[in-house]
């Protein structure tokens, strides 16, 4: 979370809201900092003195400072390993929205289904497969209409 936050700054100057915000839209919605969990990692970037805050519009934004530069140019390689790994949570994103938690309990039983089918009935994988692939196909093709 510190060096996430640190090379958004890095980028541009921002505020709490503008850092929480951007990390949901780097993870695809799939996952948002609380306040409380960003807040106290901006106060240790300042004390580190990689970052100062100034007050703008009523919110406090916060600068990265020479020292916050260099830091971010020094972990370059984790920080680019931190937004791949978002990247892959933007396709998870839209699992977590209310409406698809309704159907997850029927997903977790469809899956249980199929592989009891296959290891404890002895139903040919290819068959479950077929089945799969056409539950599939009729949930893609409702997305169409």
């Amino acid at each position: 979370m510190r060096l996430a936050l640190l090379a958004l700054i890095a980028e541009q100057p921002r505020h709490g809201y503008d850092l929480m915000t951007e990390i949901e839209t780097r993870s695809g919605g799939a996952y948002r900092p609380s306040a409380g969990s960003v807040y106290p990692k901006m106060q240790q970037l300042e004390d580190e003195g990689l970052i100062t805050s100034s007050k703008g519009d009523g919110k406090n934004v916060y600068t990265s400072t020479d020292d916050g530069h260099a830091e971010v140019d020094r972990e370059r390689e984790t920080i680019e390993q931190i937004w791949r790994r978002a990247e892959e949570w933007r396709d998870w994103g839209p699992s977590f929205h209310p409406a698809s938690m309704e159907i997850s309990r029927h997903v977790e039983k469809f899956a249980k289904s199929a592989f009891s089918a296959v290891t404890r009935g002895g139903v040919d994988p290819d068959v479950v497969r077929q089945i799969i692939d056409r539950a599939q196909g009729e949930i893609d093709q409702s997305q169409i209409v």
